[in-house]
């Protein structure tokens, strides 16, 4: 790696928590999708845990639907997460037991609109971003991503953009059928990966890609004009991951995503307790 290509050091990731969760009321019917829980703390945590676990710090939070739900559990996250006691007969004041809340994060809020697409969410924070290459992802997806790995197929391959391709988790079971006979040639019960590639987040990004393709129109999604005319300009690389991936979009991902993490081994958790 050349002396000017980017390090984790000086890296900033932003990540989209606008969104409202509308298939998943059944886990929460008050609180913003990144919020909704695995294993008693929320999605967010568990996304912004891998990439500290790879020394990347300063996040950027893109807020929308009941932003300030996210903000209130940072603001009292020593409380959330650490033995105190409290003297109430005295100031109130609370003396904490152990250091279990610390950690090595640069968190920022920026409320980017209630109902504002990603593209415009990601231009809205562009002010908070640091150095000329950024990383991005979803509030409500989560991975075994070796995030140092993506880091240096960004830099090698030398495009605007690199996108993290996985294979989704196929919830149906899977027949392969000889057309000729229309005879089953074989039967598998809901594979672990279905074929094909479909966007899983985990975008790195030269600033130079806020600066031309991304504006302000608060309709348009990433995925839609961004990274599609990224893609005719043959400035959109994609990092394959074979590896865990899967997101929070139903009812029957958080009971899954909840009874991994219940069996002591989930597949995400890359760093250590």
């Amino acid at each position: 790696m050349s002396q000017n290509q980017p390090t984790v050091d000086d890296m900033s990731v932003v990540i989209f928590c606008g969104g409202q969760g509308t298939r998943i009321r059944e886990a929460s019917e008050s609180l913003p999708k990144p919020m909704i829980d695995i294993g008693g703390k929320p999605i967010l945590w568990h996304i912004m845990k891998i990439y500290s676990h790879y020394g990347i710090r300063r996040f950027v939070l893109a807020l929308g639907y009941k932003g300030w739900d996210i903000k209130r559990f940072f603001l009292d996250y020593r409380m959330h997460v650490s033995d105190f006691s409290v003297e109430l007969s005295d100031r109130h004041e609370a003396t904490f037991h152990n250091d279990v809340a610390d950690e090595d994060w640069e968190i920022t809020f920026a409320e980017t609109g209630l109902n504002t697409a990603t593209g415009a969410r990601l231009r809205r924070v562009h002010p908070y971003l640091t150095g000329n290459t950024f990383m991005a992802t979803y509030g409500d997806g989560i991975g075994s991503m070796d995030l140092a790995a993506l880091l240096d197929f960004h830099n090698s391959h030398g495009r605007i953009g690199t996108i993290t391709g996985v294979h989704p988790t196929s919830r149906y079971g899977e027949m392969h059928v000889d057309p000729k006979t229309n005879l089953v040639t074989e039967f598998n019960e809901k594979p672990t990966h279905a074929t094909g590639w479909v966007n899983g987040g985990f975008f790195v990004f030269q600033r130079e890609f806020l600066e031309r393709y991304v504006d302000d129109d608060p309709e348009v999604f990433l995925e839609q004009r961004p990274l599609q005319q990224l893609a005719r300009d043959g400035e959109l690389a994609v990092f394959p991951h074979e590896g865990f991936w899967m997101g929070m979009d139903t009812y029957r991902d958080y009971l899954q995503l909840n009874a991994l993490w219940d069996s002591g081994n989930p597949p995400w958790k890359v760093w250590n307790d």
